[in-house]
């Protein structure tokens, strides 16, 4: 198990993702490795829940409802409050990469990957 604390609470990670049991699984796994874990289920929560929350990091689905993951990802990376926060694209949309991305996961994803690639954005921070 991997735990990964910041000074005083664990690193908060936003999933932003339209499909419940992607969030439910990527959820656990984030909590078991010691993550603060919020979600949206569309864009435009996602997009407002980054703004209000200011998450550590975010997990990022393509196609979404509302407003698109390519949409988010293009307005959080344009605004200096927000820039700063790694954006993993999460997504079953065949995509070698991503022009606002900081990473790319594909889904069906490895977990043991997913949580390796998010530790290590969060080192950068």
């Amino acid at each position: 198990m991997i735990l990964l604390y910041n000074t005083a609470m664990a690193y908060k990670i936003l999933i932003i993702d339209d499909e419940p049991h992607i969030v439910m699984i990527v959820k656990a796994r984030l909590e078991n490795a010691g993550y603060e874990v919020i979600s949206a289920g569309d864009g435009r929560e996602g997009l407002d829940k980054a703004r209000t929350e200011k998450p550590d990091l975010i997990l990022l689905d393509l196609m979404l409802p509302l407003i698109s993951g390519d949409e988010i990802c293009r307005t959080l990376k344009a605004d200096p409050e927000y820039k700063k926060i790694p954006i993993i694209i999460f997504t079953a949309r065949a995509r070698q990469t991503d022009d606002c991305a900081d990473d790319i996961v594909n889904k069906p994803f490895d977990p043991k990957q997913l949580l390796d690639k998010i530790a290590a954005l969060l080192r950068k921070k």
